[in-house]
């Protein structure tokens, strides 16, 4: 699937994304801090992704972790900082929303710091019971790696 507006395109192609470009931000980023090269390229392997793409530049990413039935998890979300405020995250939202293999899922859910006012516009809202859900977190499991 590929979708275009306004000189960019959302695909769901693997082949197409940039890992290197996708490893650069997210070793970065807040969530993904230190991820190495090889966990990238695994989850990417194991998930529905989506690339953002200016010609043949990469300009953002998410990913999607489903079984395609009834429950979604969405990571990875990010438009290079450059290409900000141009509603592309909205439009890549639309997009992943839309897709037809996430469609009548019982349960989608994300994790997020800052981005609440993006996803709200998406029905998604906090969760209602949050006594009812567990976790096992690892914080800064890429930083202790090869240590």
């Amino acid at each position: 699937m590929i979708v275009f507006k306004d000189g960019f395109h959302i695909s769901d192609e693997k082949s197409r994304l940039n890992t290197e470009y996708i490893h650069a931000f997210l070793s970065q980023s807040y969530w993904a801090e230190d991820i190495p090269m090889d966990i990238i390229k695994k989850s990417i392997d194991g998930s529905m992704c989506f690339g953002v793409y200016t010609e043949d530049r990469q300009v953002g990413f998410a990913r999607i972790i489903t079984d395609n039935a009834t429950f979604a998890w969405l990571a990875d979300v990010f438009i290079d900082e450059g290409f900000r405020g141009k509603g592309l995250s909205k439009w890549l939202m639309t997009v992943i929303m839309g897709h037809p293999d996430l469609q009548g899922l019982r349960r989608f859910m994300l994790s997020t710091r800052d981005a609440h006012g993006l996803y709200t516009q998406f029905a998604f809202e906090p969760i209602s019971h949050p006594d009812r859900l567990m976790a096992i977190a690892h914080q800064d499991m890429y930083k202790k790696r090869g240590v």
